[in-house]
């Protein structure tokens, strides 16, 4: 039986696989001075052993015809996050494109009130740019005028 959870374990498999497809061309280097290609192949393994085991264990879910689409317009509005946030980093720097993206999904998706919006974004995107670029020192980029 087609149910819910093999299909989102196909899709992660397949998913996975196109992950370790893709990584072929970057080298893998050693255990002690991994390559490039180290991580996102642990990774992907990772992601297809779980994909694997959602398909098998996963026929106690209800059946894929049975599935609802209620809530399409909440996925078509993260999408729509997710491909702005795509686009915009570059351009806008981590603080402003988080700043955007966590105001929308708490206005938009969640519909929260906006002073709670703008104290949750302003408090997500600043918090963690401090916390990666200062104490961990990971390189984001910057927007317009160094921001």
């Amino acid at each position: 039986m087609v149910t819910r959870d093999r299909v989102a374990g196909a899709f992660i498999v397949l998913f996975a696989l196109y992950v370790l497809w893709e990584n072929r061309v970057l080298p893998l280097g050693t255990l002690h001075k991994p390559g490039p290609g180290y991580m996102p192949l642990l990774l992907a393994s990772i992601l297809g052993v779980a994909g694997a085991l959602v398909m098998l264990i996963g026929g106690g879910s209800r059946s894929f015809a049975s599935l609802d689409w209620r809530e399409w317009k909440h996925a078509a509005a993260i999408l729509l996050g997710c491909v702005f946030t795509a686009l915009a980093l570059e351009r806008l720097g981590y603080r402003l494109t988080m700043l955007c993206l966590v105001a929308f999904l708490l206005a938009v998706i969640e519909r929260r009130k906006i002073l709670e919006v703008v104290a949750l974004a302003l408090a997500l995107s600043f918090g963690t740019y401090y916390v990666f670029c200062t104490l961990l020192q990971v390189p984001l980029p910057l927007g317009p005028g160094g921001f």
